[in-house]
């Protein structure tokens, strides 16, 4: 276990230190409160024993600083002026014991061990909660990330998950804005569901030329039209005895409305050039960030196809209505982004976590996830401070609201185009070694760098 100690008496503070490396703890001491805090940012405390009257500052105030920037360190008190209305005030502040000098050493040793259980324990309680996570780990696995929340609304958007994936065959419609993880809850309702050793494909509808829709969906005959040189399977095929997810259905063209509601009630299709229909075995799950009611009524959407959609709905709330779970989001990030960006993050500055929350986030967890990846390129410490966190200052000083969807679209484009142009600066323009900081293939830095119009101009360019 990693101890510091602060106390001003040189001898007391070696003799313990002393004790402590004898008992094969990894021993760390400090005259001064600026002294400790300097360890606290290097290296990983377990915990910390403070003298109560120190210089610089007071004992308490060192315990409550720690406590806010450092709260995971365990804390025992010491002070050879010890009254009660002290012992009180370290305790409310945190502290986990307290000894009176002079003491012997093996009682304090007693003190460490229980101390080492308790984290111990504490570190258990909070594997077994799975980070906050909503799910299983074999489930965070096989869809790629944990559904981190204490909110009520995302526990319920969980149980719907868990509740529709028993009904093989239903239908599902997953509403929400986007960078909510819709297609994330969709993985979740394959992966529950018997159909979860079978696979699951995604199609963003509003990505496939309207020439293409039918061919794509449903397959063609070969010589069915021009260019059909082969027999091809539809994406209803594809993922026979699986799950298709349909991304943006509100984008589907309104001829192939029909022969999708068809699909839906008789599960019966036909190839283009193809007059035999084949049964297939496929769960729909579609998912839209817009309301479909307001299409139907603009007449821009099939009313039979929408009430079959809408046999059973999940909404995701956007972030900005589980504003709590905002502290708990950042943490997983920022975790996740110092292991992928080989960085030793230790915290984030309170003042940050403050300013994240005011945000009303447009492009939510998604948009949350590219600032804190951003912030770690830019940090070249262990402390994630606001000026790592260009955008959102940017943001927060101009008064960005979510008032219009393609708002959101340009938002999130923005935050990767500066991302990658801060990778670049970070490497000397060099593509190869922005490639891996942005933990991807040369080949797709070259793609978003088409993407997202960054040239690179001869004098910077290396390999």
């Amino acid at each position: 276990m990693n101890v510091l100690v602060l106390d001003d008496e040189k001898g007391f503070r070696d003799e313990l230190s002393e004790f402590l490396n004898g008992n094969k703890h990894n021993t760390f001491s400090a005259a001064r409160p600026s002294e400790a805090f300097q360890i606290l940012e290097t290296h990983p405390i377990d915990l910390a024993i403070l003298d109560i009257r120190l210089p610089e500052m007071d004992g308490l105030d060192v315990l409550k600083e720690m406590k806010s920037s450092f709260p995971d360190i365990e804390a025992i008190m010491i002070t050879g002026h010890g009254d009660m209305d002290s012992v009180i005030k370290a305790m409310k502040a945190g502290a986990i014991d307290f000894f009176n000098k002079p003491f012997k050493l093996r009682d304090i040793q007693g003190s460490i061990e229980k101390t080492k259980n308790y984290i111990h324990l504490n570190k258990n309680l909070k594997v077994s909660q799975n980070g906050h996570s909503l799910i299983s780990k074999e489930l965070e696995n096989n869809i790629g990330f944990p559904f981190i929340s204490e909110n009520i609304l995302m526990k319920t958007v969980v149980q719907l998950m868990h509740s529709v994936a028993k009904s093989d065959n239903t239908t599902v419609l997953i509403t929400g804005e986007s960078g909510t993880g819709k297609e994330l809850v969709a993985r979740g309702i394959h992966f529950l569901s018997e159909r979860k050793n079978q696979p699951i494909h995604s199609v963003n509808c509003s990505t496939i030329p309207e020439e293409l829709f039918e061919s794509e969906f449903f397959g063609h005959k070969k010589g069915s039209f021009t260019n059909a040189i082969n027999d091809k399977k539809g994406w209803f095929e594809v993922a026979d005895k699986g799950t298709l997810f349909l991304d943006e259905i509100a984008d589907l063209k309104p001829g192939l409305q029909p022969k999708f509601l068809r699909v839906l009630d008789d599960k019966l299709i036909s190839r283009v050039g193809e007059t035999n229909e084949s049964k297939i075995n496929v769960r729909v799950v579609a998912a839209t960030n817009y309301d479909l009611k307001k299409l139907v009524t603009n007449k821009k959407f099939r009313h039979d196809l929408y009430y079959r959609l809408n046999s059973f709905v999940i909404h995701i709330p956007p972030l900005r209505e589980r504003k709590d779970d905002i502290p708990l989001l950042v943490d997983h990030f920022v975790k996740l982004y110092s292991r992928k960006l080989n960085k030793k993050i230790r915290r984030v500055e309170k003042n940050v976590i403050e300013q994240l929350v005011k945000y009303d986030f447009p492009g939510n967890v998604r948009e949350l996830k590219h600032l804190i990846e951003n912030a770690i390129i830019l940090c070249d410490g262990n402390v994630l401070q606001i000026n790592h966190f260009v955008l959102l200052t940017q943001y927060l000083k101009s008064g960005f609201k979510n008032k219009l969807d393609p708002s959101i679209s340009y938002n999130l484009e923005q935050i990767e185009r500066n991302t990658i142009s801060l990778a670049l600066q970070k490497s000397d323009f060099n593509k190869s070694q922005t490639a891996e900081l942005l933990h991807i293939s040369r080949q797709a830095l070259d793609r978003k760098l088409k993407k997202c119009n960054i040239e690179i101009r001869k004098s910077q360019h290396s390999c």
